[in-house]
């Protein structure tokens, strides 16, 4: 439930109708009169509504709908928690009549049909019933054994991955006219470095500096591809050792890699991942009850699709 803001404005003293609803109206009297003895008998069953008794753990209710006292209690804690003295009964009241207010535009938004006609309002409500679905499973506490069984299940899940070393020579492009001197030059890099030339005499013939460097060591995938952005990366994960892989261009240039070798990660213990595989417990758990709970509410469902959707 919206936690109310007190120190706000009432929603009726902000709403341009709120004015006009004191308005003099021109309408025969015989139309007030009739308003008059509606509004009689709406008082009226107002007073037996509220002779009926509440339930114990409301303080009250609107039409029917309990307003829970935890729900009270936790307004009137979040209230005081920002005021020094405690609070008095008028405000006290005033945090009553806002859960009074909401309630009765909750059930107004339904009866509008928003939750099924609003996107947003059916966004948020589809999320706080996944979220509903999902929240147990998320707190999950299995025992040592079952941790460690799933696991040895998913191990390759749980695998790292492997480190790449990588050499490049960068040819950089300032802009379109140095364009095919610089294409040309990182294919002779790589006619050279194909026929064994000497990197280092490779690099310093044909290559400009790069920014940043990229690092002499193994490096995984994910830290590689920050150097060398996403089409590079993926041609030095294709390339064998010493393989030397076509020139890929970059918004900066021209990237000619050879992969040096590949490293294999050390397979990490139970212990080191423990908190990665409960956390992927959880969520797969959670996923788990979200599609049986979906399952269950198709089975009820009378669902009807048309032949050609």
């Amino acid at each position: 439930m919206v936690e109310p803001d007190l120190r706000a404005a009432s929603f009726l003293e902000r709403r341009p109708w709120a004015a006009k609803l004191g308005a003099p109206s021109a309408r025969p009297l015989w139309l007030l009169a009739l308003g008059a003895v509606a509004g009689i008998g709406l008082a009226a069953s107002s007073l037996v509504r509220r002779a009926e008794p509440l339930p114990r753990d409301a303080v009250a209710s609107v039409n029917g709908v309990p307003i829970r006292r935890a729900d009270y209690e936790r307004q009137l804690a979040a209230l005081g928690a920002d005021q020094r003295s405690p609070l008095d009964a008028a405000a006290r009241r005033r945090v009553l009549e806002r859960l009074i207010d909401e309630e009765l535009l909750v059930q107004r938004g339904l009866e509008l049909g928003l939750a099924r006609h609003d996107r947003r309002v059916r966004a948020d409500l589809t999320s706080a019933v996944i979220a509903g679905v999902v929240r147990p499973a998320d707190g999950a506490e299995p025992s040592d054994k079952e941790l460690r069984e799933f696991y040895e299940t998913h191990r390759e899940f749980f695998a790292q991955p492997e480190r790449l070393s990588v050499r490049q020579i960068f040819v950089r492009v300032r802009d379109l006219g140095e364009e095919a001197a610089a294409t040309q030059r990182a294919a002779e890099a790589a006619r050279r470095l194909r026929e064994g030339a000497d990197f280092e005499s490779v690099r310093r013939a044909f290559g400009d500096p790069e920014v940043p460097p990229l690092p002499s060591g193994p490096l995984p995938p994910a830290k590689l591809q920050e150097y060398l952005g996403p089409t590079a990366t993926r041609m030095a994960m294709g390339l064998a050792a010493g393989e030397v892989g076509e020139p890929v261009r970059s918004g900066l240039g021209y990237h000619v890699l050879q992969l040096v070798g590949r490293v294999a990660p050390p397979e990490p213990s139970f212990e080191e991942m423990r908190a990665e595989v409960l956390a992927e417990y959880r969520r797969r758990k959670g996923d788990e009850a979200l599609r049986a709970y979906l399952d269950a509410l198709r089975a009820r469902a009378d669902v009807v699709v048309a032949e050609q959707p």
